[in-house]
């Protein structure tokens, strides 16, 4: 605001010149201000972060799997808000050694995954089936995922969470293994003449 000309601020803000000068006066504020001690801030009242906040520590889990790792799932049944600007979420925490089975974004959405602790060995494989990318990622990485790229994660001794923003206010993934992969509801037959497998492969 230091910018601002005072006489404009007067006008704009309806405030005196004594306090318009004051509003401008600091050059040095940079967007972020340290508080005394001694100044009280208003208490949050619950009513006002209902459908626009939610603490992923304590939302029901979409995913629980003992000794291995679970999912919250931000999306318009928990938090309504994310209808509204089109984006959802996810909180992803793996035990030590877990393996996240791969999958993709299955409505062709894009994720920004921030990993928030410990580290994990990533494959991303495109579309196209060639594996794109194989490194870990630690603490304070920043990953992109385009659209239908499947990705592998592997948790390191540790353990591993990431936050992910998700371009679609109600995910949804496809996993290409476990119990819920695409592959189960597939035909055996199917899967040996594609894979080239014998039939007593499981």
């Amino acid at each position: 605001m230091h910018l601002l000309n005072e006489w404009d601020v007067e006008r704009e803000w309806d405030v005196d010149n004594e306090t318009a000068k004051a509003l401008i006066g600091n050059p040095n504020g940079k967007g972020i201000v340290k508080l005394d001690a001694n100044v009280k801030m208003p208490e949050p009242k619950p009513d006002h972060r209902k459908g626009m906040a939610l603490n992923c520590e304590e939302a029901a889990l979409d995913t629980d799997i003992k000794d291995a790792g679970n999912v919250v799932l931000l999306n318009t049944k928990n938090l309504p808000l994310v209808g509204q600007v089109g984006l959802g979420a996810d909180l992803v925490r793996l035990e030590g050694n877990a393996i996240c089975s791969p999958g993709f974004s299955c409505d062709s959405a894009l994720q920004v995954s921030y990993i928030v602790k410990g580290s994990r060995r990533l494959q991303v494989v495109g579309v196209d089936g060639k594996r794109v990318l194989e490194t870990v990622v630690k603490a304070g990485n920043l990953l992109i995922v385009p659209r239908f790229y499947v990705v592998s994660k592997i948790a390191d001794p540790e353990g591993l969470s990431w936050f992910s923003i998700i371009t679609t206010p109600n995910p949804m993934f496809t996993h290409l293994a476990g119990s819920i992969g695409a592959w189960k509801a597939i035909s055996p037959e199917v899967l040996q003449a594609a894979f080239k497998v014998p039939a007593d492969t499981e």
